[in-house]
């Protein structure tokens, strides 16, 4: 098969009609075969009995259905489990991104050798001081701070080799960073487009301004799984024997100063409380190496979700 589409969705029963018909329209052009995995993240309007009359008339077409939302990160990851096409392309129900932009991802994987390639919506129809001033601060930050040069990392437009999203895992919502992810999997190799970004025709956006808050969480998040989540003794250790060494330090001074000086008076010393709680904290954090060197070993799949149906698959 050439081509897996994956579109999750939520709340978009009025845009799925037209979102198949063009998708259909520009795989029969290219005389591509493909299918279209439809992840519908438990919507609470017609999206299912949409996407169940569409398969009726395409069996290219393939649904799952969540139980409950579970956000985007989820209907992904369980979109990536199921393509079946040697190019996995990725894009939102919404209309926002445009089918014909296809062709031209899929050639820079075949062709151009690229493991992933991410849309870049460099004319935006968003409101600039509400989602693309907060939007361009955001890219710069995580551009800046994994190393990859991206200037659209939360586009949902994006094409992966089909070896690259059966190699990743994508949760919470870490969906913004899978070029992060798909970098420390080794796959090198990322691209960009520039593509279409057209104006909203149906439903409303499903992300308010909180996550521009949530993605520099996340940013910070993955950054330090991604240093130190298969070795937290690494840095919660190093930091605890720092930090015990300086109270350990602090009481042989306080106790040379004492033997010494007969009437010195250690505990009238704020550099005696200072070197208990240096010391307390040292071992706490020790610990926690201890207990993440457990956990980190002994977790188990982080995607926990029930799927109530599926279709095609």
């Amino acid at each position: 098969m050439d081509l897996s589409v994956i579109v999750p969705l939520y709340n978009e029963d009025e845009s799925l009609p037209e979102l198949a018909a063009w998708i259909e329209r520009v795989m029969i052009a290219n005389n591509f075969s493909y299918e279209v995995i439809m992840v519908d993240d438990g919507s609470n309007d017609n999206s299912w009995e949409v996407i169940e009359t569409l398969r009726l008339q395409n069996d290219n077409i393939r649904g799952i259905k969540f139980q409950r939302n579970y956000g985007k990160s989820a209907a992904l990851n369980e979109g990536f489990k199921a393509a079946k096409g040697d190019v996995v392309i990725t894009m939102d129900a919404d209309m926002q991104d445009s089918p014909d932009e296809i062709p031209g991802l899929r050639k820079m994987i075949v062709e151009d050798g690229y493991d992933m390639v991410s849309g870049w919506k460099k004319k935006r129809y968003d409101n600039k001081l509400t989602k693309n001033l907060p939007s361009k601060l955001f890219n710069i930050t995580a551009s800046k701070t994994t190393g990859i040069k991206l200037h659209d990392f939360n586009c949902g437009l994006k094409a992966y080799r089909n070896k690259l999203v059966k190699c990743i895992e994508v949760y919470g919502e870490m969906h913004r960073y899978i070029p992060v992810l798909a970098k420390w999997a080794g796959f090198n190799k990322i691209g960009e487009k520039v593509v279409e970004h057209r104006a909203r025709q149906y439903g409303v956006t499903k992300f308010g301004w909180t996550r521009f808050i949530n993605g520099f969480l996340d940013l910070a998040s993955i950054m330090f799984m991604g240093k130190f989540g298969k070795k937290p003794m690494h840095i919660f250790g190093l930091w605890g024997i720092i930090v015990f060494f300086v109270g350990m330090c602090i009481w042989i001074y306080l106790f040379a100063a004492k033997i010494f000086y007969s009437k010195f008076n250690m505990t009238d010393r704020p550099l005696f409380y200072i070197g208990i709680i240096s010391i307390v904290i040292g071992l706490q954090l020790f610990l926690s190496g201890f207990l993440g060197e457990l956990i980190a070993r002994n977790s188990h799949d982080r995607n926990y979700y029930l799927i109530d149906k599926k279709i095609g698959l």
